[in-house]
């Protein structure tokens, strides 16, 4: 029962976290087709940035997570999502309406990810980075999966964009199938305490800065790692080519990490949580500098160094909401995982809208430097929370 409803729910997260980077993943060929400039471009990803933002609030401060079926809520969350994302096909890219529909997409998906931690973790203890890295890696892969389909449908991104929002229905069909495991608990009503928990408890808010720092550089480089490769291909070989393979990389640069997350799991179980975000943090900041000293090399070398940045910024993921799930009250796993996720996503908000303008003017390069201080402040931040 555990492995078929786990198996599940990871087929599920890869299925409906797919809507997350449609508007990355298609964004140079609508802009064969049509005039958007950066900051409406910066807009269609940030958005579902922002409206994630809203929805794990809601679902937090709600006690969504905790109080109700979580496979029910996932199954509706997706299919929400899934209609939001298809009317993408009716609207005018990147008009206003557009972009709204980007935000109700991150509002819904809320209710997918944080949620989909909370049935995990009701499957177990001792294993409980396996199970998370194994669910992180689902949302890795799914993410990733945008540029797979953009890359198979060529410069058709209206299939692309139909396709993701057809993968999210077989979502919410996939995740009614799973059970609740042995360790699941819930709440009655939502408990205000959890506010004062998540700070006054030193190594929550420890868990929580560490989580913000691999925030910083996670999803600018997952959002702007396609036009990033080309813009560094361009230099070396003709558009069409730059910009083919640029998908590519970004697909195998962040679809890697998917197959790392649960190793590193069963890594962070034995030798610790903190060890291992430690470990990843380190890897991944070195790994953005580098990245800013070959850029515009040749093709393989640049597409190494990002296929190796994408392997190291994930596994760390999955841990700090592990960890979060260790040290919280049972009751309180959920709302207090949608909470921390919420607070990262808001700083992504931030770094997804304003890197390509950074990079506009000061270059990919600078962009990456900068990119590298997160992991810096979250290794400080997580030092303490080692078990030596």
């Amino acid at each position: 029962m555990k492995v078929r409803s786990i198996v599940l729910l990871v087929l599920a997260e890869v299925a409906a976290m797919t809507l997350w980077f449609v508007s990355s993943a298609t964004l140079a060929d609508q802009r064969q087709e049509l005039e958007l400039n950066a900051f409406t471009s910066a807009l269609m990803v940030s958005g579902v940035q922002a409206g994630f933002v809203i929805g794990a609030l809601y679902v937090a401060m709600a006690g969504i997570a905790d109080r109700y079926d979580p496979r029910r809520v996932f199954a509706a969350s997706a299919l929400l999502a899934a209609i939001a994302n298809g009317l993408l096909l009716i609207v005018p890219p990147g008009s206003i309406a557009s972009v709204c529909l980007r935000i109700v997409t991150g509002v819904c998906l809320a209710g997918v990810y944080p949620v989909g931690m909370k049935i995990a973790v009701g499957w177990g203890k001792e294993d409980r980075g396996w199970l998370v890295g194994l669910l992180v890696g689902g949302l890795t892969l799914g993410s990733a999966s945008p540029h797979l389909l953009a890359w198979l449908g060529g410069s058709n991104w209206r299939l692309t964009t139909a396709l993701a929002s057809l993968l999210a229905v077989v979502a919410a069909i996939l995740v009614l199938r799973t059970s609740l495991g042995p360790y699941h608990a819930a709440q009655t009503r939502m408990n205000p305490r959890m506010i004062t928990v998540a700070w006054t408890d030193t190594r929550l808010r420890r868990t929580f800065l560490g989580y913000l720092g691999h925030m910083w550089e996670l999803y600018a480089l997952w959002a702007w790692i396609a036009p990033a490769a080309a813009a560094s291909y361009l230099l070396r070989t003709t558009p069409e080519q730059a910009i083919e393979w640029s998908k590519l990389t970004a697909f195998i640069a962040i679809g890697s990490g998917a197959l790392l997350c649960p190793f590193a799991g069963k890594i962070a179980d034995k030798v610790g949580k903190a060890e291992l975000t430690i470990l990843s943090m380190l890897i991944s900041g070195l790994s953005a500098l580098v990245a800013a000293a070959v850029f515009g090399g040749p093709v393989w070398l640049v597409a190494f160094v990002f296929t190796l940045w994408g392997l190291s910024v994930i596994p760390d993921s999955a841990q700090f909401s592990a960890l979060v799930a260790d040290l919280a009250p049972p009751e309180m796993t959920g709302s207090l995982m949608s909470l921390q996720t919420a607070l990262g996503f808001a700083l992504t908000i931030l770094t997804v809208q304003v890197s390509p303008l950074i990079a506009a003017h000061m270059g990919w390069p600078f962009l990456f430097c900068l990119l590298a201080l997160g992991p810096a402040v979250g290794i400080v931040s997580m030092l303490k929370l080692m078990r030596r």
